[in-house]
């Protein structure tokens, strides 16, 4: 996604594609969080589009009905597109939504998929090398017929040009972290107590302990930096970024950080790539490059140096420890 924080940044463009069936819920969670940033800045900064998979409508699970305003195929510039499903994604098998999302990949346009999307997406072929999740209903499936996905029980996961969200209530939590990167944590809390959802969840709860008892830590910069970097392994924020997120300066949130958790910013972060990496290199079957770019590492050569500094092995050593075969882990 695009980093961009000034109040006069450009119309953020965001379609939704429905599946007949799709989760209400799921859907009015992130469709009203726009809505409501749109209201509360007062002008335009998201403009929607709803795309029927077929026809000229969709129908919800609950049979709502949510009419068209943009169509698949059409020549529009999106800037992201979320695919939106329920009930039985994985029996999903229309060609002609899977050439148009591998259309939009081939054009470098941000993709997600909310409740059963990322199911969509996987069938599509466009999750390979992406951290991803999924509604819970459909991840054992989901990682049965499709071993290589790397899936996480997480409520929402932001790698790179992928974003996927498990449902619910989540997506309010997944567009409170896009809308602080757009517009600051200040305005992305207005908009979360729009809806009085006072409790914002980071991107890997409810499966973990939250941030606060993970890192001993409650100040809120600090765990709002911490959320942003677990948003962003694949393609690192910057120091001067990651203070402007949180309202802070660099220097400032560098106190911050050695003063709560003694390290600086960068290291805290660089440490929490590696310890991603690690979790790779003995889980999944990428290989050693594959992971050094999925953990934010321009170089295989940069990656190991730091692995082996870090853990006191090198990558391809651990990686020639592990069990064979690969068995599938969460």
């Amino acid at each position: 996604m695009d980093r961009v924080t000034n109040s006069e940044q450009r119309v953020f463009r965001v379609g939704f594609l429905l599946i007949d069936g799709f989760a209400l819920m799921s859907y009015s969670a992130a469709v009203e969080a726009l809505r409501a940033a749109n209201l509360l800045a007062a002008r335009e900064l998201y403009a929607i589009r709803h795309i029927p998979a077929t026809g000229t409508q969709s129908v919800s699970s609950t049979g709502a009905i949510v009419r068209g305003t943009g169509q698949l195929g059409e020549d529009f510039d999106f800037d992201l597109v979320l695919v939106v499903a329920g009930g039985d994604p994985a029996k999903f098998r229309d060609r002609k939504v899977f050439r148009w999302l591998k259309q939009l990949s081939q054009r470098n346009i941000c993709l997600g998929g909310v409740s059963g999307g990322p199911v969509v997406l996987a069938s599509a072929g466009l999750m390979e090398g992406r951290r991803m999740t999924v509604h819970w209903e459909h991840a054992a499936a989901l990682a049965e017929v499709a071993p290589t996905l790397i899936i996480e029980r997480s409520l929402y996961v932001i790698d790179r040009d992928r974003i996927t969200c498990a449902g619910g209530t989540s997506p309010l939590d997944m567009m409170h972290a896009i809308l602080t990167e757009h517009h600051g944590s200040s305005f992305a809390r207005q908009v979360s107590d729009w809806f009085m959802h006072t409790e914002v969840r980071p991107s890997g709860g409810p499966q973990r302990s939250g941030l606060a008892e993970r890192y001993g830590t409650t100040h809120a910069a600090v765990i709002s930096a911490i959320e942003m970097m677990e948003n962003h392994i694949a393609d690192p924020l910057s120091l001067p970024e990651l203070a402007a997120l949180t309202g802070r300066s660099s220097r400032h949130l560098n106190r911050l950080f050695r003063h709560n958790l003694r390290e600086s910013t960068m290291a805290f972060y660089r440490n929490m790539r590696l310890d991603m990496a690690h979790k790779l290199l003995v889980q999944s079957p990428l290989t050693i490059m594959e992971i050094a770019l999925a953990t934010g590492f321009s170089t295989a050569a940069h990656f190991s140096k730091s692995f082996s500094n870090k853990f006191r092995i090198a990558p391809s050593y651990l990686r020639s420890q592990r069990p064979h075969p690969l068995e599938n882990s969460w």
